[in-house]
């Protein structure tokens, strides 16, 4: 169970992060967005960090094997890079239809995934 809690606001957390760090580069397609100062924009970023780090620090503090969860500090961060990798890569399909994945991506994206493999792996 707190496996499970750790990976949904993992999800969640990243879903926050993603808009804060990529999101204010749609603002300008708002009419509310076409003005807004980088003072403004980073702000707007910063409140949405507030909601990440609402579901990061809660994820990690679940799924933290010395906090009574089951991962190791380690499996926990490659779990947060995968799921950022996927977050990112579905943002950036709905928001950002110009972009293009390549070949290359998807060679990258495997061996991510193949990190996550031997993070987990029992030897």
């Amino acid at each position: 169970m707190r496996g499970m809690k750790t990976i949904l606001f993992l999800f969640i957390s990243n879903s926050f992060m993603t808009l804060a760090w990529y999101g204010h580069l749609r603002f300008k397609d708002f009419s509310w967005g076409k003005n807004l100062g980088l003072f403004t924009v980073i702000l707007i970023s910063w409140g949405l960090a507030f909601f990440e780090y609402l579901f990061q620090v809660p994820a990690n503090r679940a799924g933290f094997r010395e906090d009574g969860g089951p991962y190791t500090l380690v499996q926990l961060k490659t779990i947060q890079e995968a799921i950022t990798l996927i977050v990112f890569t579905a943002f950036t399909l709905i928001f950002f239809k110009e972009e293009k994945l390549a070949w290359n991506h998807a060679v990258g994206f495997c061996f991510l995934v193949m990190a996550v493999f031997f993070i987990f792996k029992k030897w």
